[in-house]
């Protein structure tokens, strides 16, 4: 009888233990997605219908990162990018919806540099998501406000604005990631800006 027993009870506890591992093993996935996507990981749950969907998208994603060749900027190639968006931004009092759409497109140029996709906004936003999941939403705000002027050809200045900024933080943390630890920009930050302001007045005189 008691053999019959442990029989009976032992394959119950391996089934139960198995179950158990099964669970933390999947919590612990989660917690790890949770913490490198940040607030993506909710966003994704709920346009995925539920968490495991939602696992299976983000992880996914880091696959087909992984495939890309996304290197750190040369820091004059950063330099010049933070040189051209300062000018960018200083002709946002004349043309506001302009200079947000340039500055998209000098973050999308920015991104391509690095080995970004940019072709396909969603695949864009999906593979930024992996290493910058915390300015996504922001990404998302700016170019919600440049599709609502594009579309309708009226927007707040104060939208624009914004826009910018949104555009500001995404293109800060994408040319901030530089190959060399010093700061050329900062060490001289008016050498780029004016080789490209002389450039600027030189086509404009021919």
């Amino acid at each position: 009888m008691t053999g019959t027993v442990i029989a009976v009870i032992v394959p119950v506890v391996v089934v139960i233990a198995l179950v158990a591992v099964a669970l933390a093993l999947r919590a612990r996935q989660h917690a790890n997605l949770r913490r490198t996507f940040g607030s993506e990981y909710d966003r994704t749950i709920d346009s995925e219908g539920g968490k495991r969907a939602a696992a299976k998208e983000l992880k996914d994603r880091q696959s087909r990162h992984d495939e890309l060749e996304i290197e750190p900027l040369d820091p004059v190639v950063a330099q010049r990018f933070r040189a051209q968006w300062r000018l960018t931004q200083e002709r946002f009092v004349d043309a506001p919806a302009e200079s947000v759409a340039g500055a998209h497109r000098l973050l999308r140029e920015a991104l391509s540099t690095r080995g970004y996709p940019t072709s396909d906004d969603d695949e864009r936003m999906a593979m930024l998501s992996v290493d910058h999941a915390d300015v996504l939403d922001r990404y998302r705000r700016g170019m919600a406000t440049e599709r609502s002027w594009r579309d309708y050809g009226k927007t707040e200045t104060e939208d624009l604005r914004q826009a910018m900024q949104h555009y500001r933080s995404v293109f800060d943390r994408v040319v901030g990631d530089t190959t060399d630890a010093v700061d050329r920009d900062t060490a001289y930050p008016d050498e780029a800006t004016t080789r490209l302001r002389q450039g600027t007045s030189n086509r404009t005189r021919d």
